[in-house]
């Protein structure tokens, strides 16, 4: 139980990655942008080619990273300068991208167990704290809470940390405020002769870099990369976000991008303890994602108008309140 809890917590790392780029373009640009899904592979194709061409995983990583800025760029291209519809323009970069990641790849997918990798070269520098914390934990009488590796979850916190506070400060600049200035009013920015098309293309750059990031880290951790990894991935984003934006709100900037981290742990954590449930197979975690979406979108919702009947009530009872004390005032000087 204990490994696949802490196996949810490092795979919702790093699908967090993911999902603060479709928290760029699905709250800030307000763009349902569904290069997602092409553009997760994309990264997971460069890195794993990459790396089975003897380069270094870090640096393989960066190069998927460019690669997803560009279909990303590609996508804004499209929807400005080609006036075509936003969710259009995703779709047929998801279309485009599927043969671009073939052609890539070389092949439908890659293995990577045999090759080195980010988290088996941190996983073998860390060897020893791993057998510290191993030992303290086997002495505190908890040897049925010991990982197989705690670099992984080490790694995986401090890359997500660097990527946060990097896009919280790069959304306070003028440039990322011109960029949420865009998605909340695109008119606006434009009666100030902003430069909205370029906004555009570069915050939907930036959103599938992250989501390319995301599938590079992905690859390396599952071993392999595969050209149908991306299905879905749009909608588990999403999933991430409106949990976590229910469940801490977002209130401010870093609270709203601390809540898309938070999302795509607990969402990882659901699918994990929903697909110990004995009657749901592996299959079924597409049903199960549809599931947590809706549920995602409705109680929200459902919560907001609870709350708000309760209001009405209070205040309903405040006035007959007050108009039986105006009566018992009334009857008082008509005694006297």
């Amino acid at each position: 139980m204990f490994t696949a809890v802490f196996g949810s917590v490092e795979a919702g790392l790093m699908y967090a990655i993911m999902a603060l780029g479709v928290y760029i373009s699905f709250r800030i640009l307000n763009i349902p942008d569904l290069t997602v899904d092409g553009s997760f592979v994309t990264g997971a194709a460069i890195a794993s080619v990459c790396i089975i061409n003897g380069i270094n995983p870090v640096a393989a990583s960066i190069l998927a990273l460019l690669g997803g800025f560009a279909a990303g760029s590609l996508t804004g291209l499209l929807h400005t300068k080609g006036k075509v519809n936003a969710l259009l323009s995703g779709i047929l970069m998801m279309i485009a991208l599927y043969s671009i990641n073939l052609r890539i790849m070389g092949k439908s997918n890659i293995p990577l167990l045999q090759e080195e990798t980010m988290f088996t070269s941190f996983t073998s520098m860390l060897k020893g704290l791993d057998e510290g914390l191993n030992n303290l934990l086997t002495q505190a009488g908890m040897a049925g809470f010991i990982p197989r590796t705690w670099a992984i979850l080490i790694l995986m916190i401090v890359i997500v940390a660097i990527l946060k506070l990097a896009l919280d400060q790069f959304l306070k600049t003028e440039m990322g405020l011109a960029l949420r200035a865009t998605g909340d009013n695109l008119d606006m920015i434009r009666s100030f002769a902003g430069n909205t098309d370029g906004y555009i293309i570069v915050g939907l750059g930036i959103s599938n870099a992250l989501v390319a990031l995301s599938g590079a880290l992905v690859a390396q951790y599952s071993g392999f990369s595969d050209i149908g990894m991306g299905i879905g991935m749009i909608v588990i984003g999403l999933a991430s976000v409106i949990i976590g934006e229910a469940i801490f709100g977002t209130k401010k900037l870093a609270v709203a991008t601390f809540a898309v981290i938070g999302g795509s742990i607990i969402y990882r954590l659901i699918v994990s303890l929903a697909l110990r449930v004995k009657f749901l197979e592996t299959g079924d975690m597409k049903l199960i994602t549809a599931a947590i979406v809706i549920l995602s979108l409705l109680l929200p919702k459902m919560m907001g108008n609870y709350k708000e009947k309760q209001r009405k009530k209070a205040r309903l009872a405040e006035k007959m309140k007050a108009a039986s004390g105006g009566e018992g005032v009334v009857a008082t000087k008509s005694d006297l």
